[in-house]
């Protein structure tokens, strides 16, 4: 791309931010496009991403290079204006950690590089919601075993939702007592067949949890808990203490990540008798090549037509799709044999949900 596209990109995805609840955000990613623009420190340490396409999300893996600066004491001067290193943002003026933010990138371009080499692995755990409301649905009877495997896994956070706590007007579910409290998880109150799955599975007993990741995320590790942090952009304090929690859960609830392709990784599954067992992702299908999505596919429907009363199958998905003229973040559940069901819609993050119709 040429440099007026590059800053094109940015300022797009400026705009995104703004939408979701990041003005900091929104701020300085406006900033960089125009730092492009003018061939300043952001457009040199750029040189050579020109070519780099929307899904590779060039903007959030640098603003995910310079939070890490921040949450690592390199830059301090900008560490004032990022809540999340205990800084202030203030709305009024949200240009003013701009010079800091200009200053950091200047200073410190090989760490910025490097960083633009990793793919954003936010983890969301927020996300979180829609899968396990696509499990409660999924899972016929509460004493049944669940094994359960994650495409595009990251470090694993959400291969423990049920470790989390969920609440929505009239709706409460998990342990109240969780570092992970999800809240509110659905606009107004909760569908019946929600409702329904949680009155009949008050526990689940997940008794696998295995996930692959072409570059998987070691959450206990100091590097891996450092980039899961650095994604999280940091005016946002929900999302911020929602991921502590889940690492606070990661250290005490085993769950295996390995580096491997989604077609790859799902070659390895076989069902089980006595079981049901469940693959699910979210918003990760972007990221992977059409190719290897039509392997995943296939693999997916091996294990679907293997499935019976013995042995159970169910595929979850949260991820964009288009319905209709509307560009929306769906959560879909195939159970068995049976068609796909879109269950419901969210938020880009996991919070709110909400039904089909109720835009």
């Amino acid at each position: 791309m040429p440099r007026d596209q590059v800053a094109l990109v940015f300022s797009q995805q400026a705009g995104a931010c703004a939408r979701l609840g990041s003005p900091l955000y929104g701020a300085l990613l406006e900033r960089v496009a125009r730092d492009i623009k003018e061939e300043g420190p952001c457009a040199a340490v750029l040189e050579g991403y020109e070519d780099t396409g929307h899904a590779d999300a060039l903007p959030l893996r640098m603003m995910g290079a310079v939070h890490a600066l921040v949450l690592t004491g390199r830059a301090p001067e900008l560490a004032e204006h990022y809540p999340s290193a205990g800084g202030v943002f203030d709305p009024e003026h949200p240009d003013a950690g701009w010079p800091a933010f200009r200053a950091a990138v200047a200073a410190e371009p090989d760490w910025v590089r490097d960083w633009l080499e990793r793919p954003p692995q936010t983890n969301e755990v927020g996300r979180a919601s829609l899968l396990l409301a696509g499990l409660l649905y999924a899972v016929p009877t509460a004493a049944l075993p669940v094994r359960l495997f994650e495409l595009g896994s990251s470090a694993g956070l959400n291969l423990r939702a049920e470790q989390f706590h969920y609440r929505a007007p009239s709706f409460s579910w998990g342990n109240p007592d969780s570092p992970v409290r999800l809240d509110p998880v659905w606009r107004g109150d909760p569908p019946g067949w929600l409702t329904e799955g949680a009155r009949r599975h008050q526990t689940l007993r997940i008794v696998e949890r295995r996930g692959c990741d072409i570059t998987p995320l070691d959450p206990l590790s100091p590097d891996g808990a450092l980039a899961l942090r650095a994604y999280v952009w940091p005016d946002q304090a929900d999302r911020t203490r929602r991921l502590e929690g889940a690492l606070r859960i990661a250290a005490k609830v085993l769950a295996t990540v390995g580096a491997a392709g989604a077609a790859q990784f799902l070659s390895g599954v076989e069902l089980e008798p006595g079981t049901l067992t469940v693959v699910w992702h979210s918003v990760m299908r972007q990221y992977v090549p059409d190719a290897e999505w039509a392997a995943v596919e296939r693999e997916l429907d091996r294990l679907a037509a293997a499935s019976g009363p013995e042995a159970g199958f169910a595929h979850i998905a949260f991820e964009p799709r288009t319905v209709g003229e509307l560009h929306r973040f769906a959560l879909s559940v195939r159970l068995g044999r049976e068609p796909e069901e879109c269950l419901a819609f969210a938020a880009p993050h996991g919070l709110p949900a909400w039904s089909p119709g109720q835009d």
